[in-house]
């Protein structure tokens, strides 16, 4: 499907627009951790420790922050158990499970052509030069 300029101007929200609210939430969701924190997600509950392992690299600052950012958008919703020690849950809200799928099948596009982007960088290092 090709989206044109005039679509865009008929939807109330643009993301090509500077202005547009709905950048800052792409951000959020097409960013390194907030992709991978959605499609862990996606398999269920965490709690942050354990998204933390999943999300391997990822450093607790960052997951923290992208964890607020997420909350704050309405894609995860968090969950404190009163317990001690305290208890924290994460997981998707409705819109996050639909982003979280979007994102997922992109994923497995991406995945599934790695042989195909190995070697095209090998191809353009070999003729351009590694970098």
């Amino acid at each position: 499907m090709t989206v044109t300029t005039q679509d865009h101007d008929d939807l109330a929200y643009n993301v090509f627009a500077k202005a547009c609210p709905s950048r800052g939430t792409l951000e959020h969701v097409t960013g390194r951790w907030g992709g991978l924190t959605l499609g862990a997600l996606y398999e269920g509950p965490l709690r942050f420790n354990e998204l933390r392992r999943r999300v391997d690299g990822v450093s607790e600052k960052m997951l923290s922050q992208t964890l607020h950012a997420l909350e704050r958008d309405g894609l995860v919703h968090r969950e404190a158990q009163p317990t001690n020690p305290p208890r924290v849950d994460y997981e998707l809200t409705p819109l996050g499970r639909q982003v979280a799928e979007r994102l997922l099948a992109l994923i497995q596009c991406v995945e599934g052509a790695m042989d195909d982007v190995l070697a095209s960088r090998a191809r353009y290092d070999e003729t351009r030069g590694a970098l």
